[in-house]
Parts: C-alpha cells; sequence; structure tokens
C-alpha cells in the first residue's frame, strides 16, 4: 500500500498534470493579475485532455518523453504569450507564427521586453536535466509508470474534453480577447482561434453589396456638420493635382510635440512646421497584428486591419482599391521608401497590393550603421529626395510614401548623432532614449523639408506626417514617472496611443490646430478631399473619415485594447464582457468616466463598422 502511494506521488501523470496547471495559473497572473478556484479548474481540464492523450497514447517506454516534451512545448508557448502580451498588450494566437520570421530585425525589442518573472516558466527544467544524468548513470527513474487504470484516466481526460468543448461553444458572445480567455482559458482560447480562423464566411453575399451596404450604414452615424455632398465638402479639390508626400514615423507618440526638456525643443522641426499646417492632436493609432506596416495598409486604404493577422501577410494577394491607384488614373506615379529589406512583414506583397509603382528598399541605400535596420533617416530622405526630384523635373505628379526606422524600440541612437542632452535624472533610462529618438527624427525630418524647398517641391506638394503608433513601453515606463519628469499629464491609454498628424498644403503659411479626434484610417479620406477625389463616384468604400468635413467620430481601435474599444470626441471606451461592465475614460481631463451609458450605440455601430471592414476585405479579389 506505502508502494503504491508513493508511486502515485511520483507518476508523470499526476506531476505533470499540477506542473502545467500551475504554470497556466502563473500565466494568468502575468496576464490579468487574477487568479481563482473557478479559473484553477477551467486551466485543469484542458491540461487533463492533453496529460491523458499523452499517457493513453503512447507506449510505455515513451511515456516519460512524451510528458517532458509536451512541458517543454508548452512552457514555450506560455513564455512566449507572457512576453507577446508584455509588448503587444494583447493574447498570442497561432497566426502570430506568421510573424516569426521578423524576429531577426527586431530581436533588439523583443530581448528588452522580456522579464526575470518570464523565467518561471522554465523552472521545472533543471530538475528534468537532473534526472536524466542520473538515468544516464544507471540510476533507478524517479518517475513511476501510474498505477491507476487506464479507465480512470480516460475518464478524467473525457470530463476535461467536456468541459473544455462547453467553454469553447459559449464563448462566442465575448468580443473583449483578454476576457475571453481568462473566462475559457488560455489554452482553449488557442482552439477556439484556430476554429474562428477556419471560418471564412461574410455577412455580405457578394462584393457589390459591401460597396452598397457600407456607406449607408456610415450615413446613418451622426458625424455632426457632415456635408451630404463630397464635393462640398470644405477644402475639396483645393490641392487637385499637387504632389503628395506622405511620412510615416516610427513610434512617434503626440506628447513630444511642443514638449521642452529645460530650453531643450524636443521636436523644433515639427513645431514650425505645425504654425503653419493643419496639426491634428488628437489622433489615435489603430494598427493590429502587422504594426507598422499595418500603418500604411490602414492610410493608402481605410480599412480596419482585421487584428488576428498582418494585412500585409493575410491580405497582401488582394486588389486592395487604394489612393495610389486612385491617382495613378490621373498620371500620377506612385513610389514607396524604406531603408528595410521589403521582405520584411512581407512588403514585397502589401505594395503591389496598394498599387505602388516602385519601391526603394535596402539596396537603394548606403548602410551607415545608424541600428539594426541599417540605414538612418537622413539616408532615406537623400535618396527619397533624389528620386522625387527627378520626377519633379520630368513634370511627372507623385504620391511618395515614407517610413522612417531611426526611432524604432529600444531607441538606441548612435551617440554622434545625437541633436540633444538630457537631464541627468533620464540619462540609461527608456524614457530619455525615446525622446533622444524622436529628436533625431525630428532633426532629420528637418532637413528633408529645406531639401524640398531647395529642389522647389515644397510649394507643389501636400506634405503630410503621422506616427504610426506608440513607442514606450509601457512595462518600463510608469505613467507617473514620465508626467513627473516631464511636467505633463501622462495616461497610460490615451497619451500612450496619441500619435500625431500634420497636413501641410501649398502656400499654407498660418497653421491650425484641429481637435476634431480622429484615427488612422480617416488619413486617406481627408487626403482624398484636398486632391479632389470623390470615393462615391469612384466606388471605393472607405472606413474612415474626412476629418474636414465632420464635427463628430467614434471608431475602434483591437490588438493592442480588445474588441469593442472605440474612441469618439468624448471617451475612450474599453470593453468588459460587454458594453455594460467596460470602463472609460474622458479624453479631454483624463479622468474615469462613469457614466458612459449614452455612448451604447457608438459601441453598436463601431464592432458593426469593424464586422464590415472583415467582411469587405476578404470579399475583395486576387491579384
Amino acid at each position: 500500500m506505502k508502494r503504491s502511494f508513493a508511486n502515485f506521488w511520483r507518476s508523470p501523470y499526476l506531476i505533470f498534470t499540477l506542473i502545467l496547471v500551475l504554470k497556466l495559473a502563473w500565466l494568468r497572473h502575468l496576464l490579468a493579475q487574477a487568479w481563482s478556484w473557478n479559473a484553477a479548474l477551467i486551466d485543469l481540464a484542458s491540461v487533463l485532455v492533453l496529460t491523458g492523450l499523452v499517457e493513453l497514447a503512447l507506449p510505455g517506454k515513451l511515456k516519460r518523453s512524451g510528458y517532458w516534451l509536451l512541458d517543454l512545448a508548452l512552457s514555450l508557448m506560455f513564455f512566449a504569450a507572457a512576453v507577446y502580451y508584455q509588448h503587444f498588450d494583447t493574447i498570442v494566437t497561432y497566426t502570430a507564427l506568421t510573424g516569426v520570421k521578423q524576429l531577426g530585425q527586431i530581436q533588439s525589442s523583443v530581448k528588452s521586453t522580456i522579464e526575470p518573472l518570464d523565467f518561471i516558466f522554465w523552472a521545472d527544467v533543471p530538475f528534468g536535466v537532473l534526472l536524466a544524468v542520473r538515468r544516464a548513470r544507471g540510476a533507478k527513474p524517479w518517475l513511476k509508470p501510474l498505477p491507476w487504470r487506464k479507465l480512470t484516466v480516460t475518464a478524467l481526460s473525457l470530463v476535461g474534453l467536456t468541459a473544455s468543448v462547453w467553454l469553447i461553444r459559449y464563448d462566442d458572445g465575448i468580443a473583449n480577447e483578454l476576457v475571453r480567455a481568462e473566462s475559457i482559458g488560455f489554452l482553449n482560447y488557442q482552439v477556439s482561434a484556430a476554429l474562428n480562423g477556419t471560418k471564412d464566411e461574410t455577412n455580405f453575399t457578394s462584393l457589390q453589396e459591401a460597396i452598397a451596404v457600407v456607406p449607408r450604414v456610415e450615413n446613418k452615424y451622426d458625424y455632426g456638420k457632415k456635408s451630404p455632398a463630397a464635393e462640398k465638402a470644405p477644402l475639396f479639390a483645393t490641392q487637385r493635382g499637387k504632389n503628395v508626400i506622405v511620412v510615416q514615423m516610427e513610434a512617434f507618440q503626440n506628447f513630444p510635440v511642443g514638449l521642452k526638456l529645460g530650453d531643450q525643443e524636443i521636436t523644433p522641426n515639427l513645431n514650425k512646421l505645425a504654425k503653419e499646417s493643419y496639426y491634428f492632436s488628437r489622433i489615435f493609432q489603430q494598427i493590429g497584428q502587422g504594426n507598422t506596416s499595418d500603418a500604411e495598409f490602414m492610410s493608402n486604404t481605410s480599412i480596419y486591419p482585421t487584428g488576428t493577422i498582418a494585412m500585409s501577410t493575410g491580405f497582401g494577394d488582394r486588389n486592395l482599391p487604394s489612393l495610389p491607384k486612385l491617382l495613378q488614373k490621373q498620371g500620377y506615379e506612385a513610389d514607396t521608401f524604406h531603408v528595410n529589406d521589403v521582405g520584411f512583414w512581407d512588403r514585397a506583397k502589401l505594395y503591389p497590393a496598394i498599387g505602388f509603382d516602385h519601391y526603394f528598399d535596402k539596396p537603394y541605400y548606403n548602410n551607415d550603421n545608424f541600428n539594426s535596420f541599417g540605414a538612418s533617416d537622413e539616408e532615406l530622405y537623400r535618396v527619397a529626395g533624389g528620386k522625387l526630384k527627378e520626377l519633379h523635373d520630368q513634370g511627372k505628379p507623385f504620391y511618395a510614401q515614407l517610413i522612417t526606422v531611426s526611432s524604432h524600440h529600444p531607441f538606441v541612437i548612435p551617440k554622434d548623432r545625437r541633436k540633444m542632452e538630457l537631464p541627468a535624472s533620464l540619462e540609461g533610462k527608456q524614457l530619455g532614449d525615446y525622446l533622444l529618438a524622436i529628436n533625431y527624427t525630428d532633426y532629420a525630418l528637418g532637413k528633408f523639408i529645406d531639401q524640398l524647398k531647395a529642389d522647389g517641391l515644397w510649394d507643389n506638394t501636400i506634405f503630410v506626417a503621422y506616427g504610426d503608433h506608440f513607442g514606450l513601453q509601457p512595462e518600463d515606463n510608469d505613467p507617473k514617472f514620465v508626467s513627473g519628469a516631464l511636467g505633463i499629464t501622462y495616461h497610460p491609454y490615451v497619451s500612450k496611443f496619441n500619435v500625431p498628424l500634420f497636413i501641410h498644403v501649398p502656400g499654407q503659411k498660418q497653421g491650425q490646430t484641429i481637435s476634431q479626434v480622429g484615427g488612422q484610417l480617416d488619413i486617406m479620406p481627408t487626403v482624398a478631399n484636398l486632391l479632389g477625389i470623390s470615393f462615391k463616384k469612384e466606388n471605393v468604400v472607405h472606413f474612415g473619415q474626412n476629418l474636414f468635413n465632420i464635427t463628430r467620430n467614434a471608431f475602434g481601435m483591437r490588438y493592442y485594447l480588445p474588441t469593442g474599444s472605440f474612441f469618439n470626441n468624448d471617451i475612450l471606451f474599453i470593453p468588459g464582457k460587454g458594453f455594460d461592465d467596460g470602463t472609460a475614460v474622458s479624453l479631454s481631463t483624463l479622468q474615469p468616466v462613469s457614466d458612459f451609458s449614452q455612448y451604447r450605440g457608438d459601441y453598436d455601430y463601431v464592432l458593426r463598422l469593424m464586422r464590415m471592414s472583415d467582411d469587405y476585405v476578404k470579399l475583395l479579389p486576387k491579384r
């Protein structure tokens, strides 16, 4: 009896079941700082299915190896999930595997994200190595075969499977990915995500139906003083035929604009640009899994990222309606510039889908070894400026997109390229490094603008600059520290996701700060308005709005926030299981809003709009 009891506690089935449940409990803590006995039972159900499969399917000699392989595979998954959440604030799923090939380029960013507590998932590995060494030296195995009958394991596995299937089956009503993962368990959530990923149906029967329905739904929403016809919108066609240059600035948040460190302006060139341009101070990122490439996708198409896959990877094979294609009909050349290899984030697929005539990637630049991406922003602008000057001299109108990378995480600017001094209190801190990176980005942009003026392009070009996504990593920058160090109020969500947008039109001398709330989906309609392009006449579906033509807005954000999150003129809303148990913060005061019931219509509208966007992009024909 004693021997049987000892074997019971030393059986691989029991030990690995307990170990994996404990690891899932730790993962819950890292993701949601929450745990309960109910959560433990949910996790136990999914683990019983996996350990039962090993116990029942493998012969005795392979069981121990099978358990260790299962443990190592799940430990790697949990470790990756923890690091992923720390960097992206979202739950990792199998679709993230499509981005694994990007790791070589961003390994410095990934390494800086890893926390010491993440390695707890590997705490049992030394014990496994010790057991393997003992076995190699001829010692008897410490782990003993399970003394129970297979019938018992089968029953437990069926109980776990039944519970997991029931949880997966009835989780569809929760839009918030983090709440879903908490409710049904991390492993069950992975199965649910995989099953949902196999569904390809849409609510539209055809692309033509989508083209007809989406505008009708959008027109029912109260965007305020919106002109009924595009041709009557403010500034419509005032810049028809002008060149367009769009600069997407890497990891560029809005708070440094106009900010000083002592007597040093962090963004002196953008401050100057704001004084003679339209400066949109309340624009918010909307990127999905593709990060920077998703920002490129949105600014050119006004279509929501699905949030489940980088749009360049998942939909780079489609024929995407885009601003470059609309301008090509008018005789424009459309080019894009990026110092990285065009294969990064599958841009080799994205750029033809958007319709660029040419892309200028890594081979076109001299590698001045600025960071892990190679060439600096100054080198980017040198090459782009030369190409655009050639087009200008040929009398060829152009649309040019430039993607900067010098301010990429982890924000290490070579000492000989720094343009400002940091106070001692910020030396060696990510906030200080970030401000140095933003300052350099601003410096290089200023040089580019000077070059455009010298080459005679400035007075014939609409110049657009915007941030692609946040830079400061939340785990390294406590909002109270940032606020105190800079003398501002830094909100962990509102300030984090707020990016700047500048639009300068030829001949403009007097700037205007526009406080209308908007997102990156609104960039394409706003620029198209200036160029005199009517989406209605062109049968182009868009999910953003012309910011010059509305006084009220509502738009969704997902991935970095759970699905169902939205911004409107007043609040940022983040759902719980649904609307009623969500939270809201005022965009004006940055204080919590307790009564947000009046915004339920915005919540329902944004969810519907995002579903329509997902359906629409799935219907677009393949190239």
